[in-house]
């Protein structure tokens, strides 16, 4: 058994969480909201503080998954933040979607105090989460992907090392853009079918044997049809994952121009009425 710290208890940090105390780890814990903690609060398995830094002095590592880049600063760095209470040696595991930039930046920081840094995003919703297999993707040292290996495995089935500092970030954007395209793809897909008075369920059932066969043709694919847009990954957070894509592609010089379109459609969503739905509500732009 360890004592791990965990940081960040959403629609997908508390189930990761549940995960790791289930294999019987001890969990030290903060939340920014009080609200978050009422899951937990009569759990032995959970141990709650009043700072990052009292979450840090009481673990080896670390595991945050919080909403953005600022937000990843401000628990890292805070005057009660992570970095207040390390220790030489302790270990902060950042599974939010951020900056791979601002990423390599942190992890110089806390490296400057004895402080070893994985950026490790996950992708595979709030089912994934729960289910503990979701896809991690990992930048940072290869000895320090090592030791939080087995970690991750209690939350994950497809873990890849990447690469160096923010490689893991690069990959979710590149997660992000693939499943965003993809979700605008279906949505036209289904409004063409209705348009021309098909059934859309039945072509769907259709593609789903083919090469057009996807988790997202599947999963997204039946929200729309059912008009079910509760959360499994809000349109907020798809919005902003995208906004850092298009910082990566002004930082390059790049032209994506489905994935700027994607983004565009994701803001507009994300400063709507649906703004708190699943990002699958893509569809309900091309309703209106």
């Amino acid at each position: 058994m360890a004592d791990i710290g965990f940081i960040g208890l959403g629609i997908m940090g508390l189930p990761m969480a549940r995960n790791l105390a289930q294999a019987g780890h001890q969990l030290h814990v903060w939340a920014r909201r009080p609200e978050t903690l009422q899951a937990i609060e009569t759990d032995p398995r959970f141990t709650v503080h009043a700072s990052p830094a009292q979450v840090a002095a009481a673990t080896q590592a670390v595991f945050t998954i919080v909403a953005d880049t600022p937000d990843v600063e401000a628990v890292l760095f805070a005057e009660q933040g992570i970095l207040a209470g390390a220790r030489p040696g302790l270990i902060v595991i950042d599974m939010s979607t951020a900056s791979a930039e601002a990423t390599r930046r942190f992890a110089e920081l806390l490296a400057a105090k004895g402080v070893d840094m994985l950026d490790a995003p996950v992708s595979g919703g709030e089912v994934g989460a729960i289910q503990g297999n979701l896809s991690i993707m990992v930048g940072g040292k290869p000895a320090v992907f090592e030791a939080i290996k087995p970690f991750f495995a209690l939350m994950g089935k497809n873990i890849v090392h990447v690469g160096s500092h923010g490689a893991g970030q690069v990959a979710k954007a590149c997660n992000q853009i693939v499943v965003g395209v993809t979700i605008e793809a279906v949505a036209e897909a289904l409004t063409f079918a209705q348009a021309h008075g098909v059934d859309a369920g039945k072509v769907r059932e259709a593609l789903l044997g083919g090469f057009a066969g996807s988790r997202i043709l599947d999963i997204h694919g039946r929200r729309m049809l059912e008009d079910d847009y509760r959360p499994g990954f809000k349109a907020t957070l798809h919005a902003k994952d995208m906004r850092i894509v298009a910082q990566g592609m002004a930082a390059h010089d790049l032209t994506l121009p489905c994935t700027e379109l994607v983004g565009e459609k994701m803001q507009t969503l994300a400063h709507g009425e649906w703004a708190e739905s699943d990002s699958s509500a893509l569809y309900k732009l091309l309703k209106h």
